[in-house]
């Protein structure tokens, strides 16, 4: 009797295991090396500006692509590059970056297509200061990361 029992309870946690993988994004924790490289590579990041996302990305997410983070004020904060409320669209495609807050496809995936392209263009039309981590604690380019002595960029 026992044979058959745990049988059923090997394929109803697989079960399980399937469900719960389906639709739900990838988390990820980057390694500074790691995450540097394919800002660089995968998502044209400029390298003179590497070591600034480095240092902000790792004082807001921990270099998580998972974090959520609610604000004082009631908008709240996702994934690697914490963006804000206010440029994605919970449940669906909107907002400044027209991307999906959460779900597949949106900023706390771990391929960081949507992430990278709506943080080039928040950056690109606000500067750093858009990130409250960036400027606590990178804006003195003596705190920034020597990303060509650390990760050989």
């Amino acid at each position: 009797m026992r044979a058959p029992l745990f049988g059923l309870w090997c394929w109803l946690g697989l079960g399980l295991l399937l469900a719960c993988d389906s639709g739900v994004a990838s988390a990820k924790r980057f390694l500074r090396c790691e995450l540097a490289r394919k800002l660089l590579d995968q998502h044209g990041f400029e390298r003179s500006l590497l070591s600034n996302w480095i240092c902000l990305l790792e004082h807001e997410s921990g270099l998580e692509t998972s974090r959520i983070i609610t604000n004082p004020n009631g908008s709240r904060n996702f994934g690697l590059f914490q963006i804000n409320s206010r440029f994605c669209q919970e449940g669906r495609s909107g907002g400044t970056c027209n991307v999906k807050c959460e779900g597949q496809n949106n900023l706390l995936d771990e391929n960081l297509r949507e992430s990278a392209a709506c943080a080039k263009r928040i950056q690109t039309s606000d500067g750093f200061r858009h990130w409250n981590g960036w400027q606590r604690y990178c804006r003195n380019t003596q705190n920034l990361p020597n990303l060509k002595v650390i990760c050989g960029i």
